[in-house]
C-alpha cells in the first residue's frame, strides 16, 4: 500500500523529531588509566564508574568505557595515553602520578581528569590549585603530613629513627620524602631513606632499613603500595611496625594507617567527570582534595611488630582489623 506523500513526510519528521530527543549517550565515552592495580587505586576506578553509573552514564545507554593498567611501567603509561588520544574520548581519567603526566603530556585538548595524585603543581599537571585554564582537573589525595608524624608518635611514643621506603622516580613520593625531611626534626625525629625504583627492589629496601629505624612510614607510593607484602614480611620479622598512609595496606598488615577512603575519592573523581560531560570545562574546574580521612589499626600486625596500640588509638580506628 502506498503512503500519501503527506504522510511519509509527516512520519519522516516524527522519526527525526525522535531521534532529536533521544539521549545522545552513544556519543560518550570515558578512558580511563592508572600507573598499576592495587587495592587503592583499584578502588578509585570502581568509585569513578559507580559516579558515572548513578548520574545514568552506563554502557546499557552507550557509554563507551575503556581501562587498561600500565603494570607499573612509564614507558607503558605513555604508550596507553598516546593510544587514548587517538580514540578521542570525551574525557580520559589518569590514576595516579605516572599516569597522569603521560596522559597531560599528550594532549592539551581532550579533557583529563586525574586522582590519587599527591601533589599535582609539583607533578606539573596543572599551575595551581584554582581553575587551571587548560584541559586538566581532578582530585588529589594529599594528607596533612603534620598529622601522619602525630601517629607515628601515637603508635612508637619512642621512636628516634623513621624510615621511608620509595621510589625517587615518582613526583609525589619525592615531595613527600622532601616535606618529611623538614618536618620530623622540628619533633626530634630523623628520616632514614631507602629508595626502590622498583616493586621487586621494595623487599630489599626495607631490609637495608632494619637495624637503623624505628619505625617505617610509607606514603602512596605506587611501587611500595603494589609490593605491600615484602615490607610486611621485614616488620614481622625484624619487629619494626609498619605505618602507611594508605588504609588498604592496614589489611595487608601495617600497623595502622591514617589515610583517604580510595572508593570516596574515586566517585568525587567521578564528580568531575559527570560535570564535563554534562558540558562544563575542565580548566574552569579548581582541583580538589578529599577532606575525609580515616584511621585504620591491626591489632594482629602490632603484636607481630612488637607494639601495643593504646585504648584510645583503637576507639579512634574507624576500621579496626583483628
Amino acid at each position: 500500500m502506498k503512503l500519501h506523500p503527506l504522510v511519509r513526510h509527516l512520519a519522516g519528521a516524527a522519526a527525526l523529531m525522535g531521534a532529536l530527543a533521544a539521549p545522545q549517550a552513544q556519543a560518550q565515552s570515558v578512558a580511563v588509566t592508572s600507573i598499576v592495580e592495587h587495592p587503592a587505586l583499584d578502588a578509585v576506578k570502581d568509585g569513578v564508574r559507580e559516579a558515572l553509573t548513578q548520574a545514568g552514564y552506563t554502557e546499557a545507554k552507550g557509554l563507551k568505557w575503556q581501562f587498561q593498567t600500565a603494570q607499573g611501567n612509564t614507558a607503558i603509561a605513555a604508550q596507553i595515553a598516546r593510544k587514548y588520544v587517538g580514540d578521542k574520548p570525551d574525557v580520559i581519567v589518569a590514576i595516579a602520578t605516572p599516569s597522569a603526566q603521560a596522559v597531560v603530556a599528550a594532549t592539551k585538548t581532550i579533557p583529563v581528569v586525574y586522582s590519587a595524585v599527591t601533589d599535582p603543581v609539583a607533578a606539573q599537571l596543572v599551575p595551581g590549585w584554582g581553575p587551571s585554564g587548560t584541559n586538566v582537573t581532578g582530585v588529589s589525595d594529599a594528607l596533612a603530613l603534620d598529622k601522619q608524624i602525630d601517629l607515628i608518635k601515637k603508635i612508637v611514643p619512642n621512636a628516634k629513627k623513621v624510615g621511608m621506603v620509595y621510589n625517587p622516580g615518582e613526583a609525589n613520593s619525592v615531595v613527600v620524602v622532601k616535606q618529611m625531611r623538614e618536618l620530623l626534626p622540628k619533633v626530634g625525629l630523623s628520616l632514614i631513606e631507602a629508595t626502590a625504583a622498583r616493586t621487586v627492589d621494595v623487599g630489599a629496601a626495607a631490609r637495608s632499613l632494619v637495624g637503623k629505624v624505628d619505625v617505617i612510614y610509607t606514603n602512596t607510593d605506587n611501587n611500595v603500595v603494589s609490593a605491600y607484602e615484602s615490607l610486611v614480611k621485614v616488620g614481622d620479622s625484624a619487629k619494626i611496625p609498619l605505618i602507611a598512609s594508605d588504609t588498604d595496606s592496614v589489611k595487608r598488615g601495617a600497623v595502622a594507617a591514617l589515610g583517604v577512603n580510595y572508593h570516596d575519592l574515586g566517585v568525587q573523581t567521578g564528580g568531575l567527570v559527570v560535570r564535563i560531560l554534562k558540558g562544563e570545562k575542565p580548566g574552569a574546574i579548581a582541583s580538589e582534595t578529599s577532606a575525609k580521612q580515616e584511621l585504620y589499626v591491626n591489632l594482629s600486625a602490632a603484636k607481630k611488630q612488637g607494639v601495643t596500640l593504646s585504648d584510645a588509638v583503637v576507639k579512634s580506628a574507624a576500621q579496626v582489623i583483628q
